[in-house]
């Protein structure tokens, strides 16, 4: 390798040496992270951020990778201002489609929910009406027998019948 007889050589080469051995962990910091796929995958760079921290597998250092994004972002959200209104701009009519769209999901529930209170209390106002009319009522037991309902049975029926009154007829 180098002459032994060259002044400064020998410590020349121990600082060379020296220096490899100390620049040779900032090489092999290293991202590991599990894909959607399953695949690992290995870069000095972080993943993206759509990878979920329990899919890292090995990161170089122990700060979380979020908060030295939120920097970066903010540093090219300044160094290009007319791009950061324009974020901004996409960023807000999202979230303003996302809440019209919960907003219209929870309406038609409400919808749905409204049109089958209504359906409840016509069927049991219905019943009500067949039920104090007097006239002789039957129904189907578990066995699939044919039953006359007595008083009792009928008295208990009409109960029923005004609870789901009282409930889905407002």
């Amino acid at each position: 390798m180098l002459e032994p007889s060259r002044p400064g050589a020998r410590a020349t080469a121990l600082l060379v040496a020296l220096l490899l051995a100390l620049s040779s962990p900032l090489a092999l910091a290293q991202w590991k992270w599990r894909d959607k796929a399953g695949q690992v995958n290995a870069s000095d760079r972080p993943p993206p951020l759509d990878i979920p921290e329990k899919d890292i597998l090995a990161r170089p250092m122990p700060e979380p990778r979020r908060a030295l994004a939120a920097p970066a972002a903010s540093a090219a959200s300044a160094a290009d201002p007319q791009r950061a209104p324009a974020v901004d701009r996409e960023l807000e009519a999202r979230r303003r489609a996302v809440e019209q769209e919960q907003a219209a999901k929870t309406k038609a529930e409400e919808q749905r929910a409204a049109a089958q209170r209504a359906e409840n209390c016509r069927r049991a106002r219905s019943h009500l009406s067949a039920l104090e009319s007097g006239q002789r009522l039957a129904r189907v037991n578990e066995k699939g027998e044919r039953e006359v309902l007595d008083d009792r049975a009928r008295a208990d029926e009409t109960r029923q019948a005004r609870e789901v009154i009282g409930a889905d007829c407002r």
